[in-house]
């Protein structure tokens, strides 16, 4: 696997021997780091954080990833750089990648991290954009792999609003690995039918399945993962909340689904999430709505068949793998 200079910008660009060998050297890495050995693969190099949406995951996965590979980091919010305000985006791209050695961008469209890539000369890594989250999804296969040996035909249901970028990447990364992949949610919350057809295209070299299906009965039967996110995407006005809590309730994630799925059914969830009131949000849309979760109910959150922190940490050890064989 050869990817130096290249960019990390969706699934879509990436072989499936290209995303095996990204997750073979992320599980390598996440042993050297366990076991204390040294990795300073990228000594002296020194990249840029741009982050017009903030994060946990994945700005601490990226700062101490970096680190771990011998780099230094410079952390630009919204507040912290010109980028689309005095300075366009390609101007922005060709200043900071005279300075920087690699580019995280986290943010609105697709098109400005693929712009931010054009101009940049560096390597440019996709944080999270409205349509793709490539970063989270390799995190996903590594964690799949670790539970189950394997990407090869295990079947992941996701539930819930799938037309954003976590339902487009995990459609894109189970084509990609031949694995089954099951949109569960009303038919207005499919992902876009042109990537429907892009991923179908795929599957037929890979021999995964995609399917999109309104019954959560039928979705969830025999499932290895059952996945969610939050059902309103950062960015979005809070007008929209009463609309997607009346259609996607139905879909929640609770054990009742959990116990159609079976005893060998993982849940998923790449954080944050709704599964109690301990969040200001989570007390606000419980005063006014009455319930104490949301896409997840907190007994299934907590349940030994939750493996949501194990995920979170693979976020670091992938985007360890992706800076290191892109620089």
């Amino acid at each position: 696997m050869n990817l130096k200079g290249k960019h990390f910008l969706k699934l879509l660009d990436f072989t499936p021997d290209e995303i095996t060998g990204l997750l073979d050297l992320a599980a390598d890495l996440k042993d050297k780091k366990k076991k204390g050995i040294p990795h300073a693969l990228c000594a002296g190099k020194n990249i840029a954080l741009i982050f017009e949406k903030t994060s946990t995951r994945t700005r601490c996965s990226f700062e101490v990833a970096a680190h771990d590979l011998g780099m230094q980091v410079t952390y630009l919010d919204p507040l912290g750089s010109q980028i689309g305000k005095k300075e366009s985006i390609a101007d922005t791209a060709r200043v900071l990648g005279r300075i920087f050695d690699g580019i995280e961008y986290r943010g609105y469209g697709q098109d400005l991290v693929e712009t931010l890539a054009k101009h940049a000369g560096v390597p440019v890594w996709n944080g999270l954009t409205n349509e793709f989250h490539p970063t989270q999804i390799l995190a996903d296969l590594l964690t799949i792999r670790e539970q189950f040996g394997t990407l090869q035909g295990i079947k992941l249901v996701y539930m819930g609003d799938a037309r954003y970028n976590m339902g487009n990447s995990l459609m894109v990364g189970c084509a990609k690995m031949g694995m089954h992949f099951v949109a569960c949610a009303p038919r207005k919350y499919f992902p876009d039918e042109h990537l429907i057809a892009t991923s179908r295209q795929i599957a037929k070299g890979t021999g995964a399945v995609l399917h999109f299906e309104e019954s959560v009965d039928k979705a969830v039967k025999d499932a290895h993962v059952v996945y969610t996110d939050v059902w309103v995407s950062m960015g979005e006005p809070a007008a929209v909340w009463e609309e997607r809590i009346r259609e996607l309730l139905p879909y929640q994630v609770n054990q009742s689904v959990m116990q159609k799925a079976g005893k060998q059914a993982m849940f998923m969830h790449c954080l944050p999430a709704f599964h109690d009131k301990k969040t200001e949000i989570g007390r606000e849309i419980g005063a006014i709505y009455g319930l104490n979760a949301l896409e997840v109910t907190d007994d299934v959150f907590e349940s030994t068949q939750s493996i949501v922190f194990d995920e979170a940490e693979n976020r670091m050890h992938t985007i360890k793998a992706v800076m290191a064989a892109t620089l």
